[in-house]
């Protein structure tokens, strides 16, 4: 015979079984290139279909569209028309994963449509356009989060915790240095992000996310920059060119040939498809039409008085970063790998340096997933607990977005005037 109180809490795990579940969020993707067919497709139906519907893709190249809901394997309409896409699918988020210089457009269209925005990175390739991002969420209220996935790696986590615990007392500069391999670094020059007007160069598309992560790191705003910048290896710098690498008459003696045709994802998504708008993924890095830096190095003073000292360079024999923070009491450093030409450690290795003390060598295993982890530890955050803790600052909206970007154009407006540029003077956001 039951009893009452077993029939009560039976009935209440009854009742309880029957709530319904919440709405998943209803996700419209425009542009359907390697990032966002993978990280913002495949991979994001596959692990977070319970929470997340795909209602929309939309790309300008109609072949590739249609590949990319194959590839991601949904079964929702496909647009060429952005706008119409909004209205035919009322979606909650829009997510941006398109061409550098055009996500302000497709950012404000969503906003004053309702819709709420996530963004690649970098939010938006200069000030203007910074601008009227700012305006138009100020004006709709809209949510806009921008991916800045490098600081959910555990590593990195692991130095904003180290900092933000005081281990070497106040920061007070650090010294932030980014290698590009010759197969990474090569590959920003074959596309399309060898051209500033699409890119805003290196300094906007690649450096923002190392901006971003001293911002967070540092735990303040930038105010001042100067750089210089120079383009002193690929692009016109070189004896012979053609207008890509397949066919290429010069294949036998250029040592950064790459033949695409051995990459059948790439193959399927862009060489398949290039005859719909003309966009060769493999185009040379010799071409005289590239403008941008391929050597960069800025200066940068933020409001908390942390001066720092970055520098990129695309061209290195191994890819990854070597960082030093020091501080009032002691010295954080860490020298990252990313890719080498000698066997891969396990770990990523801190270390910490007590002024008067000891040195501490912090061992952190190396995370699976994107990104070092992060790219799924961030999509968690964003969608499975969204209003969850954050005790590391990691979630990014417009501001860190903002922030980021006008860090790298007020390097390339620097490089372009030779002066000093103050972020205060770019928007209406002023550096806190």
């Amino acid at each position: 015979m039951i009893s009452r109180r077993d029939f009560l809490v039976t009935s209440g795990i009854a009742v309880l079984g029957r709530q319904p579940k919440p709405p998943k969020t209803r996700v419209a993707l425009v542009g359907t290139g390697i990032r966002g067919v993978n990280l913002w497709g495949k991979e994001l139906r596959k692990n977070y279909d319970d929470v997340v519907e795909f209602v929309g893709l939309c790309d300008i190249n109609p072949g590739r569209l249609e590949f990319a809901k194959g590839y991601i394997g949904v079964d929702c309409p496909t647009f060429s028309n952005f706008d119409g896409m909004l209205e035919a699918t009322k979606p909650d988020r829009v997510i941006v994963t398109t061409v550098d210089s055009t996500h302000h457009e497709l950012m404000i269209r969503a906003m004053d449509a309702g819709v709420d925005v996530i963004t690649e990175k970098p939010m938006t390739t200069d000030e203007a356009k910074c601008q009227a991002i700012i305006d138009a969420q100020k004006r709709t209220g809209s949510s806009v989060v921008v991916t800045h996935n490098y600081r959910y790696a555990p590593h990195r986590e692991r130095m904003k915790k180290l900092l933000t615990e005081g281990r070497i007392g106040r920061v007070t500069s650090v010294d932030f240095h980014w290698y590009l391999d010759i197969y990474h670094g090569a590959s920003y020059f074959r596309r399309w992000h060898g051209k500033e007007r699409f890119s805003g160069t290196l300094f906007v598309h690649k450096a923002c996310h190392h901006f971003d992560l001293l911002n967070w790191w540092i735990g303040s705003d930038p105010e001042l920059v100067y750089a210089q910048g120079a383009l002193e290896h690929y692009g016109r710098n070189h004896g012979f060119r053609s207008s890509q690498c397949r066919g290429c008459p010069h294949r036998e003696q250029c040592d950064f040939y790459w033949n695409i045709l051995d990459e059948p994802h790439l193959v399927d998504l862009y060489v398949g498809n290039e005859h719909h708008d003309g966009y060769i993924r493999d185009g040379c890095v010799w071409s005289e039409d590239i403008d941008i830096y391929d050597k960069m190095a800025a200066t940068i003073r933020y409001v908390n008085g942390v001066q720092v000292s970055y520098s990129c360079t695309t061209y290195s024999p191994y890819e990854g970063y070597r960082i030093a923070f020091n501080g009032t009491e002691g010295r954080l450093e860490a020298w990252i790998h990313e890719r080498q030409p000698w066997p891969s450690e396990v770990y990523h290795e801190l270390r910490v340096t007590d002024n008067f003390g000891e040195t501490e060598l912090i061992r952190i295993p190396h995370s699976g997933g994107g990104h070092s982890g992060g790219d799924t530890r961030m999509q968690d955050h964003i969608f499975r607990d969204p209003d969850g803790p954050d005790p590391f600052g990691q979630r990014a909206g417009l501001r860190e977005g903002a922030m980021s970007a006008l860090v790298g154009i007020a390097a390339r407006k620097s490089v372009q005037s030779g002066e000093p540029i103050r972020i205060g003077e770019l928007t209406t956001l002023q550096p806190e």
